[in-house]
């Protein structure tokens, strides 16, 4: 064992990502001297990214090594841990494919990366491209953790567990500690004052426990406290990142279930038949559902990188900031055998006793030098049970698709996508499943083209 790790990031062109994980990485002063493996297939990406981390470096006054690659093999070549982030076809011309074809049929969206036939298509996608990766870790570095940023997550992390069973892979989001910060601003409390629990799939947790800490060190429920709030309109406060992301929508769910959803707003409206609905576009205003959302995003991001770039470019030191993702606080512990605790998507094998042993779970994780082990939650309660279901039935098709390479299963998981279905007939989904798999071409694996129904 050397005495820094080797840290491969696949998809370092994602500069300002690779910014916060990488910085995190640099402030751990056990980490300071690790050698940063950067991979991307776009060298001018690559390079900017390579400035980037080379003056986090200066800045810090770190020993790290930085290093720049196209070819993945080589970038993986004797890592400790593996960092994979990356988009397949991009925005463009992928991620407005996902959303225009849908469009033809009345089909809207808001983000389209995780369910329903955006996520279904991006899994197909992506998925290719992640399991070479697990060929490539292992024939050069078969011992290193993947440390997966990709969505759809929990279709991602699935389908590596079935095909690859012997890599070592947890898959990351920033939901759940995001959220309990969200909830902890709406009340005013201090989030290290907030204790929580949470376990579900990868954006379909739900805060089982969401507590405040007393002055007699007893816990007291804040349930009662959020709804009690939403019923008199002081909740959900106005976004601070957003303001076309009211939030509203989570709050309702927590009114019908009893239970706090850990991604957004405007990711669950379109994981559940309720709020987007031809002809109701009353729901639409009503909880404030930002239609659309992801390419508005994604155009904003490119504009803003051009000023952000260019003050990367000539600045000489750039600041680092702590950012809320778990890869820095996992590679100490794996790297050190300091403990901590993050939220993981890994297969579940019982961990939630109330969904398939086989499915993605998200759940608290122990993580020191022996790994990252997850807990044991048990039975979900069986509105979260059913209602995560609906979604785990579609993660189940795409990857029985992938796996078995059979195209019938592409349009048997938009048939069960619960918005799909609430918004289309069964001639119409299988009719726009028809065309978007026309309209991605060889972004897709060439048995979806080979095989035809």
């Amino acid at each position: 064992m050397s005495a820094s790790p080797r840290i491969a990031f696949i998809g370092a062109g994602s500069t300002v990502f690779m910014k916060n994980i990488v910085g995190d990485i640099l402030m751990r002063p056990a980490l300071a001297s690790a050698t940063i493996a950067l991979m991307d297939l776009d060298p001018l990406r690559l390079s900017e990214s390579e400035l980037v981390a080379r003056k986090m470096v200066q800045s810090l006054g770190a020993k790290a090594k930085v290093e720049t690659y196209t070819d993945q093999r080589k970038a993986l070549e004797r890592a400790d841990v593996v960092i994979v982030a990356f988009q397949i076809g991009g925005y463009e011309p992928c991620t407005v494919t996902d959303f225009e074809v849908p469009k033809k049929f009345g089909l809207r969206q808001t983000i389209a990366d995780t369910l329903g036939v955006g996520g279904i298509m991006r899994g197909l996608r992506t998925v290719p491209h992640l399991w070479k990766i697990c060929e490539d870790m292992l024939e050069v570095c078969p011992k290193a953790w993947m440390l997966q940023y990709v969505n759809p997550m929990a279709i991602n992390t699935w389908a590596i567990a079935e095909k690859y069973p012997t890599i070592k892979q947890v898959g990351l989001c920033h939901s759940v500690q995001g959220t309990a910060e969200e909830l902890a601003r709406d009340l005013d409390i201090p989030i290290a004052d907030i204790r929580y629990r949470a376990a579900g799939i990868n954006h379909m947790a739900f805060y089982l426990a969401f507590e405040h800490r007393q002055k007699d060190g007893s816990y007291r429920n804040l349930y009662p406290d959020l709804l009690r709030g939403y019923e008199e309109g002081r909740f959900p406060k106005p976004s601070s990142w957003n303001p076309r992301c009211p939030n509203k929508v989570r709050y309702e769910m927590l009114k019908r279930l009893g239970y706090f959803v850990t991604e957004s707003s405007e990711h669950f409206a379109e994981y559940t038949p309720y709020f987007i609905k031809e002809g109701r576009d009353d729901l639409i205003d009503r909880f404030g559902i930002p239609l659309d959302e992801y390419p508005k995003r994604c155009i904003e991001q490119v504009e803003r990188w051009k000023s952000v770039a260019a003050e990367y470019r000539s600045a000489t030191t750039i600041e680092v900031k702590e950012s809320h993702e778990y890869a820095s606080s996992i590679v100490n512990s794996l790297w050190t055998g300091e403990p901590s605790v993050i939220y993981g998507n890994l297969r579940n094998n019982g961990c939630i006793t109330s969904l398939p042993a086989a499915c993605a779970a998200e759940v608290p994780c122990l993580v020191d030098n022996s790994g990252i082990q997850p807990t044991f939650v048990g039975d979900l309660p069986p509105q979260l049970t059913a209602l995560i279901r609906t979604n785990i039935n579609v993660q189940e098709l795409t990857v029985r698709a992938l796996i078995e390479e059979r195209r019938e299963h592409i349009y048997h998981a938009a048939m069960m996508d619960p918005h799909t279905a609430a918004e289309l007939d069964l001639q119409q989904i299988w009719d726009l499943v028809d065309q978007l798999i026309k309209a991605h071409g060889n972004w897709l694996p060439d048995w979806v083209h080979q095989h035809r129904r």
